[in-house]
């Protein structure tokens, strides 16, 4: 390895966490992220702190949870007090290059009234030079689609459609778009002009996708690449009725969520789906994600023909996860795992790396941890504000003293832009609030306003069981419901004032 050092993060969108085959799932074809698990270090148990992308991409990017840096919604403002991974890379003298979207909106009172990014989802976060913006308008996408002569359609977005029906539902149908001019194609085009011209000189991209996020049709030859018939099973109830009794929150969602993104051909609903579309859905799923593994071979070319391969550390990892029609959802919603599990892959090039090459971490590891993992790497000081800490000795062989053995993650459930549960649950908006501490054996959810959940992970792994109101599990439950107040107690402190009281004195928050 040289003196030279670069970081690739790759920012996937909406992946789960276990659909990688280093983790069970053998039946995906993703070679080059094989490779990457091959040659550096899979967390099994990576968590994102929050949904949907902006929250979550806020926690990613500032090392914070979301009560700290309370951007908890889409089109939520982030608030300009807080640093976050870009500003400490150009303190390290780096230029942070961005392809793709961070969901972020600036702070209002850093901009004008009349700003159009407080009336659109997917602005740029401050501190990063977007090379290849997707986000806000996607404009730049569309643009280099028509000058490929490819006849855009009056609604842009009909290209994503299929091209044997009007509906963007459970479809075997490849997209209108052909694989060479799809969104995957073009940040991956994106990210290699930028690299192309970097002239041997120290870089940081963050290379983001917009895929796996729906609507779920691929380009052919992704659309066909897998069979629903070897798509796993849903985890979900009998019925959705059944699935709706275990808590009004879920009831509401079984019953009420639409998203528009999924089906355009009025079948909005997870629960509404059968088996068989449940299965077609997360084939093409896959397909997209085999899409993205195939240009992501792309960019790891380029650095192997370009010298830069062990001189560049890679990390793999996503926004939030997607229910995919287990426990009769769509999306990245409410407090199941299967919409906080991440994928997490960290292949540090250095020698001190060796020993762990390949290995899975089963330590619960947390979207926080990324911003200190990559300061750390580059030899620059992680803030004060960051509630994560470095991944970076997992990498050496050893876990960081006093790990947690925990982890947890938060949902704000209020008015989200395909649902408004507030008024029908009878919660007033600032209490439409839940929050999750779950270990190997337990899981514990609180909620503001409503009824808390706590789950036996070891007799009930699907989560089906609330035993929040059994007698047997009174002293699990209060022991946990501790745990969450301890937590929020220990690291609330770190976000209102700029200081932190310190054995020398008051220590001034990174800005």
């Amino acid at each position: 390895m040289s003196a030279v050092r670069n970081v690739l993060l790759i920012v996937v969108d909406q992946w789960r966490g276990l659909m990688l085959p280093k983790l069970g799932a053998d039946y995906l074809k993703l070679p080059n992220i094989d490779r990457l698990c091959a040659e550096g270090v899979t967390f099994r148990n990576h968590f994102t702190q929050a949904a949907p992308c902006g929250p979550a991409r806020a926690s990613l990017l500032t090392g914070q949870y979301l009560m700290n840096h309370r951007a908890v919604q889409n089109t939520i403002p982030l608030d300009s007090r807080f640093t976050n991974l870009a500003h400490e890379l150009r303190r390290g003298g780096y230029d942070p290059a961005l392809v793709g979207y961070t969901t972020t909106t600036p702070d209002p009172r850093t901009t004008g009234p009349h700003d159009p990014r407080f009336l659109v989802l997917g602005d740029i976060m401050d501190g990063f030079r977007p090379v290849g913006a997707f986000e806000p308008y996607r404009d730049a996408y569309f643009g280099w689609v028509a000058s490929q002569g490819f006849g855009l359609p009056d609604n842009r977005e009909d290209i994503w459609l299929p091209q044997g029906g009007p509906g963007a539902g459970a479809t075997a149908e490849p997209a209108r778009i052909p694989k060479e001019l799809s969104d995957t194609a073009w940040f991956t085009e994106r990210g290699l002009s930028y690299l192309r011209g970097r002239g041997g000189k120290p870089w940081f991209l963050h290379l983001g996708y917009y895929r796996p996020h729906p609507p779920f049709v691929a380009s052919a030859p992704y659309h066909a690449m897998y069979r629903p018939e070897d798509m796993p099973k849903p985890v979900r109830a009998a019925s959705a009725a059944e699935e709706a009794r275990q808590h009004p929150l879920l009831d509401y969602y079984v019953k009420h969520i639409s998203q528009a993104s999924f089906f355009q051909d009025g079948k909005a609903l997870g629960s509404a789906m059968s088996e068989q579309e449940v299965a077609q859905m997360r084939a093409t799923y896959c397909g997209l994600m085999s899409e993205i593994d195939d240009q992501l071979g792309r960019v790891f070319d380029h650095l192997e023909q370009t010298g830069q391969w062990d001189d560049t550390l890679i990390v793999f990892t996503c926004d939030h996860g997607e229910q995919l029609g287990d426990h009769h959802l769509l999306g990245k919603i409410g407090y199941f795992d299967e919409s906080y599990r991440i994928p997490m892959i960290v292949r540090d090039p250095r020698p001190e790396a060796n020993g762990t090459r390949g290995s899975v971490v089963g330590h619960f590891t947390e979207t926080i941890d990324t911003m200190p993992t990559i300061l750390e790497w580059l030899g620059l000081p992680v803030p004060r504000q960051c509630d994560g800490r470095s991944l970076l000795g997992f990498c050496e062989g050893e876990a960081p003293p006093d790990w947690r053995r925990e982890v947890r993650y938060e949902f704000d459930f209020r008015d989200l832009h395909y649902s408004k549960p507030e008024s029908a649950l009878g919660v007033a908006m600032d209490k439409c609030a839940l929050a999750v501490v779950q270990d190997e054996h337990y899981k514990y959810v609180h909620f503001a306003a409503l009824p808390p959940l706590f789950f036996d992970l070891g007799q009930d792994p699907g989560q089906f069981v609330n035993r929040a109101g059994d007698p047997a599990y009174a002293a699990r439950l209060a022991d946990y419901a501790a745990r969450m107040l301890n937590w929020r107690l220990g690291f609330a402190e770190r976000t209102l004032t700029g200081y932190r009281a310190t054995p020398k004195g008051l220590e001034v928050r990174a800005a």
